[in-house]
Order: C-alpha cells, then sequence, then structure tokens
C-alpha cells in the first residue's frame, strides 16, 4: 500500500492529478466568452437601470413584479430552447397560449367547471396542439417555420371565436394562486416580528431567506463536487481563483434577491414553479442520454440519424413539450391579468425567440443552454421593465430590443467564424 504526496506541482493547481491541466482564467474565459459574457451582461444591464431608475428596480415589490411579468416568458424559453437545439423553431406558441388562456376562462368562468379539472385538461390541450404541429414537422418533412406560422394564425382566429371577441373573467380565487400567490412563511407573523423590525420591514419571511441560504450551500456543494469529478478523470479544470470568484458573485447576487423577497411577501408561487421547471429542464439536457440525443439531432441531423436515434420521435416530442409549456404559461398569464383577452400572447412569440438566441442558442442548432435562456429572458424582462420605469416610449423600447437581438446573433456569428 502506498501513499500519495502532493507535489509543489500539484499544490499550484489545487491539488489536481497530474492528467489534470489547468487553463488561466483569460484563456479559460476567452473559451468560454459565450457562457460568462451573458451573465456579465445581464448585471452590467441591472446595475445601469437600477442607477438610472434611483434604486427603483432593486426594490423588493419591484423585483417581485419582475419575476410575475416575465414567468410565462422564462417557461416558454424552456421550451423553445429545446425546439431550437433540436434544429426548429415555433411562431405559434403566442397564440397558443392565448388559445389556453380563453379555453380555460370558458369551462371556469361560462361552464363553472372546477380548477382541478381545467387546468389538467388544458395542459392536455397544449400537448395536443404540439403533438398536432410535431407531426408534420417530424413525419411529414414539412419546414416548422410554415407549419407553426399556419398554427399561429389558426390559434389566433380560435382564441377570437372562443371568446366572441370578448374579454372573459374574473377567475376565482383559487385559479388566481397560479400566478399571484406567496408561498406562506413557516413561522407566525408575531414571531417574525423583531426580524423585520431589525431590517427595516413590515414584515419577513424567514422560510424565503431559509430557501435561498439553502440553495447557496447547494449551489458551492454541487460545484465542488463537479471539480472533483474532473480532477477525477483528469478532464481540464476551471481555474480555482475564476471558481470561488464566480461563485461568490452568483452567492451575492441569489442571497441579495432572497432577502429582497423575503422583505416584501417572500416567494411567489410562479417562482417556485419556475425554479423547479428550470432545475428539471436542466438536469434532462445536460446530464442525460436523452439531453445528448436532442442536440446530437440539432448538431447533425443525418449523423444522428445513423447513429440510431429516432430522429422523428425526438422532434415530434419536442413539440409535443413545447405546446404544454406554452399552455402553462396561458394559464399562468391569465391568473395574473384574471380575465382572457382576445389579444392575450400577441407578439409573445417574438420575445421568446429573442430571449433563447439572446441566450446564447445557435441559429443552425445543437447549440444552447436552459441557463442561457433564462438569463436571456432576464435580460429581455430587465430591459423592458427598466424603460418602462424610465419613462421610453414603446416605440423607442421595441427598437432598442431589436438591436439588442441583432447584436447578440451577430456576436454568435463571430464567436463560431472565430473558433473556426
Amino acid at each position: 500500500m502506498t501513499t500519495e504526496t502532493q507535489t509543489p506541482a500539484d499544490e499550484q493547481t489545487g491539488g489536481q492529478t497530474s492528467g489534470q491541466t489547468t487553463m488561466s482564467i483569460g484563456s479559460y474565459l476567452t473559451h468560454h466568452l459565450r457562457d460568462y459574457g451573458l451573465l456579465f451582461a445581464l448585471i452590467v444591464i441591472m446595475v445601469f437601470f437600477q442607477a438610472m431608475t434611483h434604486g427603483t428596480l432593486m426594490r423588493p415589490v419591484n423585483i417581485t413584479n419582475l419575476f410575475l411579468q416575465n414567468s410565462y416568458i422564462i417557461i416558454m424559453a424552456l421550451g423553445m430552447l429545446i425546439v431550437i437545439v433540436a434544429g426548429h423553431i415555433d411562431l405559434s406558441v403566442g397564440s397558443v397560449m392565448g388559445f389556453i388562456g380563453a379555453f380555460a376562462a370558458v369551462m371556469i368562468v361560462n361552464y363553472d367547471l372546477p380548477v382541478l379539472v381545467t387546468v389538467p385538461a388544458a395542459l392536455i390541450l397544449g400537448g395536443l396542439i404540439g403533438a398536432a404541429q410535431g407531426y408534420w414537422v417530424a413525419y411529414w418533412k414539412i419546414p416548422s417555420f410554415i407549419v407553426t406560422l399556419a398554427g399561429m394564425l389558426v390559434f389566433r382566429g380560435a382564441s377570437l371565436l372562443l371568446l366572441n371577441g370578448q374579454s372573459v373573467g374574473p377567475f376565482p380565487r383559487n385559479f388566481q394562486l397560479l400566478s399571484t400567490g406567496f408561498i406562506p412563511d413557516i413561522l407566525p407573523r408575531a414571531a417574525t416580528k423583531p426580524l423585520a423590525t431589525a431590517v427595516g420591514s413590515f414584515n419577513f419571511n424567514v422560510l424565503a431567506m431559509g430557501v435561498g441560504i439553502i440553495l447557496a450551500m447547494a449551489i458551492v456543494y454541487l460545484g465542488m463536487r463537479a471539480r472533483a469529478r474532473a480532477r477525477q478523470y483528469g478532464m481540464e479544470g476551471e481555474p480555482a481563483a475564476f471558481f470561488w470568484v464566480r461563485n461568490i458573485i452568483v452567492i451575492g447576487a441569489l442571497l441579495f434577491l432572497t432577502f429582497k423577497l423575503a422583505t416584501f411577501r417572500g416567494f411567489p408561487n410562479v417562482l417556485v414553479t419556475m425554479g423547479i421547471l428550470i432545475a428539471i429542464y436542466a438536469f434532462v439536457t445536460e446530464n442525460t442520454t436523452l439531453g445528448r440525443r436532442i442536440y446530437a439531432l440539432g448538431g447533425n441531423v443525418k449523423a444522428a440519424k445513423l447513429s440510431g436515434i429516432k430522429t422523428e420521435r425526438l422532434t415530434f416530442f419536442a413539440f409535443v413539450n413545447m405546446g404544454v409549456l406554452a399552455a402553462l404559461a396561458g394559464l399562468i398569464f391569465a391568473a395574473r391579468l384574471n380575465t382572457a383577452t382576445p389579444k392575450a400572447g400577441f407578439g409573445m412569440e417574438l420575445d421568446v425567440i429573442a430571449a433563447v438566441f439572446i441566450g446564447g442558442a445557435s441559429m443552425s442548432g445543437g447549440v444552447g443552454k436552459i441557463v442561457g435562456a433564462v438569463v436571456g429572458a432576464f435580460i429581455m424582462g430587465v430591459m423592458n421593465n427598466g424603460m418602462s420605469i424610465m419613462g421610453i416610449g414603446i416605440d423607442y423600447q421595441q427598437m432598442i430590443k431589436g438591436l439588442v437581438l441583432l447584436a447578440a446573433v451577430i456576436f454568435d456569428v463571430y464567436n463560431k467564424q472565430k473558433q473556426g
């Protein structure tokens, strides 16, 4: 039995095995410019609007509104990323979202069906809509642009027909909780009153703050475990200094946002829904065979087919998944407005697609991450919120968002050419 000793070279690389090499920080950033450049852009945009709005952007009530206003965009961006990574696109998500909201309104308000029946029925209907579109794309090889453009027109008209051109509402309270409800604290208000007084708030949600601390600890643990696994297999590692700086920034931002939410009303229900979905989709795309097959499909469909991947079925289920998420977004949107309107979801597909492309997804498929799509959606959301607070007109807002999208695509093309 022998014991291993750590050489001076090992000490300089944080105790890594001799089979593992570590890039310098500059070289590492160059090779991961897409990922960290996006996060840096979000931080810069938030700091900019925080200064320009004189602190209004980061007030607890505005942070809560930011999550509520962008929840349905983020939820649909998760599905859109899968579709785009698979090499397709879905232009119908905004119309499907509006149609499902109209369907829920008719079922609940006009026909007095219970929420527990309507919500599953709406999700199933969304899946069937996705299946109908995915069938033509996957098995008939009709371009997704054409199929979903037709779907956009069909379901926009169907919403008008279902609502008879009028708004339908209001919804019962238990349906509104999908969007406007909050997770109650584990302690009664009287027990948290001293803490609320100490932080200068009317009340303080201990549960929200506790969850934030647990998540921060989990991020550090998972990061260190990933580094240990990389050392074990001799893989190229992230510089130790950069690893800790990155985690300190991320954890600091997480605890700051959690503290802000805790001083208002805690976690919105929709934030919990988003968090669960983001975790599930990030795990599936990054750690499962299914996720690797989706990326292979978008990277080279012929090679994927030759390697035994059932490309048609994978494409079909990508659209089914998109339909279900669009339906969920439609329910949340309708619950937030407390009414279903014929124009609900109009143009929403543009914000969803823009969020995914800004988040680093490639136009040609095969490239993109869930975290990138979420950050891209938040960039769009912070810009919308910040410009609205500043009183910038909708005309200029649309122009600025268009330029940001163009810049993201140009950066993607430039990055590919540089790597090539």
